[in-house]
């Protein structure tokens, strides 16, 4: 794995509802700036607005773009405040933990976090709720879930199975060999969507309280893909010379799938290859449409960034705190269907997609 740079995490007001996000092969900022998160302030609120925060994992990522639409949206509505944040990159704690303590010091009535490490990031998430503000973490549970008042998402296990039950099928019982592009260790939503894979394949019995990767001897390669295109395709090009008759490959999200169909094509191995994924980007679509991606579970993260929203401004006028679990959501996208795997389209994903088309 590449030594990781020292986070820097940006923490700005959203002024107007964001554009079109990018797309998964090239990604853009979003009103990104390079000051470190201390130095950077929003502009003040008027006198008796209600703040609320927006802690994503990346400033890049189409999916956490769209949640930050959605939420911006959201805000606008209720006439409240929005600050965000984004770690430098997917697993940046450090960042997080920073964005956590301006916001709070800012006068946040409540904070919406994807957090990049489920259980390095409590100490500091403790805090705030001690302060008095609500923690609602969105698309990704902290370790244990508890730790934050309430979890606004996907259920990423089923995300997870649904894939697998798809590749189980499509493979019609053939032997497989499994390259896993994964994320970092301790990456929840990594852990979730994996290990139901796993599941749902039928590879391993596992359930949504285990915390750790679990593989067997099917997976004949993983790695961190960070859920980028650029380490995806490095990430298969190491696996295809570990084992060049890989069959399926699992990617933890949509960019790292074009990574690893990039890698495949120049091997000439793209035809050969079963490639499924999770998130239901309007460029991952496009990508199960085109044949690239065999199937993807798809999700809805304005949804849960919306929802998040309204859940801050009831408690800022009545007091009254979300808790518990919600599930947002998920769909099976593939142009292949197979027998006793319920899936749509990619015409409907297309509908129900996120970023640009």
């Amino acid at each position: 794995m590449s030594t990781l740079l020292k986070s820097v995490v940006i923490l700005t007001m959203l002024g107007m509802v964001l554009g079109a996000c990018t797309p998964a092969a090239a990604p853009a900022p979003a009103a990104a700036t390079s000051a470190p998160a201390a130095a950077t302030s929003a502009p003040a609120a008027p006198a008796g607005e209600v703040k609320v925060g927006l802690i994503t994992k990346t400033e890049t990522n189409p999916f956490f773009v769209k949640m930050r639409e959605g939420a911006d949206a959201a805000a606008k509505a209720k006439g409240m405040t929005l600050l965000t944040a984004a770690g430098a990159f997917d697993g940046d704690n450090e960042g997080q933990v920073t964005a956590i303590e301006n916001m709070v010091n800012a006068g946040v009535k409540g904070i919406l976090i994807t957090p990049n490490d489920a259980k390095a990031i409590i100490p500091a998430i403790k805090k705030a709720r001690d302060a008095g503000v609500l923690v609602i973490a969105l698309d990704s549970p902290l370790q244990p879930q508890d730790a934050s008042d309430a979890l606004f998402a996907t259920n990423n296990f089923v995300a997870g199975e649904l894939i697998g039950k798809y590749a189980a099928a499509a493979m019609k019982g053939k032997p497989v060999k499994v390259g896993a592009l994964d994320a970092a260790v301790g990456n929840p939503v990594a852990v979730l969507r994996h290990n139901g894979f796993m599941n749902g394949y039928g590879l391993a019995k596992t359930d949504n309280t285990m915390t750790a990767y679990v593989n067997t001897p099917e997976i004949v390669c993983t790695g961190d893909s960070r859920g980028d295109q650029a380490m995806g395709q490095t990430v298969m090009e190491n696996c295809l010379s570990k084992d060049p008759d890989i069959n399926v490959v699992y990617t933890v999200n949509e960019p790292a799938a074009a990574g690893a169909y990039a890698a495949l094509k120049a091997a000439g191995k793209e035809k050969d290859v079963l490639i499924v994924s999770i998130d239901g980007g309007c460029a991952g679509v496009t990508n199960v449409a085109n044949g690239v991606i065999g199937a993807t579970s798809q999700q809805y993260p304005l949804l849960m960034a919306s929802m998040g929203v309204d859940a801050v401004s009831e408690y800022a006028t009545t007091g009254k705190k979300a808790a518990g679990y919600t599930d947002t959501g998920a769909t099976l996208i593939s142009d292949n269907p197979q027998a006793g795997v319920d899936s749509k389209d990619s015409k409907y994903g297309l509908e129900k997609c996120w970023g640009n088309k």
